[in-house]
């Protein structure tokens, strides 16, 4: 199977699917303790990380912006920061389905495009688009979704390694 940045559509649908079960997981878990579901958004690792709610609007920007940057269309706004539950499984449905309507034809063409984007004040590098998808979006997307997952084993939510697959291999 040949590898390209279309690829990466259905891998980020993949992970779209899990956040939404690992969201799901952690509100079953909040309701069972009788405490309400939204209450998980603020849940953190240590207190100087970013909670939950932060984790799960990054890959859910990420899958939307990154994919359209990489196929040349104008990048969504990000998640706003101060969604409910409700709001992230809307904005998961969205995601998903901007991911649904992209073509492998967008991406045609579009590896070695360059891509400048400012990361930091200091930090504005221009890579080849693959890349940014390949290797700066991909390693975010996946490192918030295993913060997600950290921070909702760390609550005692009963999840696996498995689900972090929840949303397909």
């Amino acid at each position: 199977m040949l590898i390209t940045m279309f690829s990466f559509v259905g891998l980020y649908d993949r992970t779209l699917g899990s956040l939404q079960h690992l969201l799901d997981k952690g509100a079953e878990f909040a309701k069972w303790q009788g405490q309400d579901p939204d209450s998980i958004l603020d849940w953190r690792l240590v207190d100087d990380m970013h909670p939950l709610r932060f984790q799960a609007e990054v890959v859910i920007s990420f899958s939307r912006q990154w994919t359209a940057r990489a196929a040349g269309l104008p990048v969504p706004e990000r998640v706003p920061d101060d969604l409910t539950l409700d709001g992230l499984r809307a904005a998961i449905a969205t995601a998903q389905a901007d991911l649904a309507a992209l073509t492998p034809d967008q991406f045609a063409g579009r590896d070695d495009e360059p891509l400048t984007i400012q990361i930091t004040d200091q930090m504005e590098p221009t890579l080849p688009t693959s890349q940014w998808l390949s290797v700066f979006a991909t390693t975010n997307i996946y490192f918030h979704l295993s913060m997600a997952y950290a921070i909702l084993r760390l609550k005692g939510v009963p999840i696996g390694k498995i689900d972090l697959f929840a949303g397909r291999l």
